[in-house]
């Protein structure tokens, strides 16, 4: 891992195109692709931190480089310009090549920081978002990220990151057709709730609204 100062690639002041459209000393396709992207969209650096941020597992090369039409030689290239400039600002989060993928993690140097904040955190009430989705996996386990957001209708990618911290849900397996990674609730979930097990959490049925079908009308 880097540790280093001064600006990235993309604050460099010598990283424009020169007037003669020649490249200048520090220039790199990246920083160009970064740059772009006002008419046209987002340029190459910002769509790729886009991807970063929501992005819950490790990304492939390939597959970016098919959201974003671009070559995977030039994905591959910007990927590890942002790697390196993150590390040399000394950001609080990195960008690293794991199993096959980027994804962005903590810096190892936070993690008394990001201890204290979970630890501090644990007094704190849970959000709604929070709690509907405890709730579904508390009645769907196991089940994954993706089926909790169809539920819900909404991403819940970072209230899970929240959950897992608190130490209320985890991961339970995978699922055998398409290799999600599937949640489930903790012992610590039980313990908080004062439940002895599962069996005992109330049944759904009295907190639903009334003239709930389970299956739409065959002529609707």
């Amino acid at each position: 891992m880097q540790n280093g100062s001064g600006p990235g690639p993309e604050n460099r002041s010598d990283a424009a195109v020169p007037a003669d459209g020649e490249a200048g000393p520090g220039y790199t396709g990246e920083a160009a692709a970064g740059q772009a992207g006002g008419q046209d969209g987002p340029g190459l650096r910002a769509s790729l931190e886009a991807i970063m941020l929501v992005a819950d597992e490790p990304v492939s090369e390939v597959v970016i480089a098919q959201v974003l039409e671009r070559p995977r030689a030039e994905v591959s290239g910007a990927l590890r310009e942002l790697a390196a400039s993150y590390a040399a600002e000394q950001r609080g989060f990195d960008l690293r090549e794991v199993a096959g993928g980027w994804r962005f993690y903590t810096r190892e140097e936070c993690a008394p920081v990001v201890e204290r904040f979970v630890s501090d955190g644990q007094e704190v009430r849970l959000t709604q978002a929070a709690l509907e989705t405890l709730a579904v996996v508390a009645y769907r386990q196991p089940v994954s990220r993706a089926r909790v957001s169809a539920v819900r209708g909404v991403n819940c990618d970072g209230v899970f990151r929240t959950l897992v911290l608190r130490g209320l849900v985890e991961e339970a397996g995978t699922d055998s057709e398409t290799g999600a990674i599937l949640f489930a609730t903790t012992a610590y979930f039980l313990e908080r709730l004062g439940l002895p097990s599962l069996d005992a959490l109330p049944e759904l049925a009295p907190f639903l609204p009334d003239h709930v079908d389970d299956e739409p009308d065959a002529g609707s």
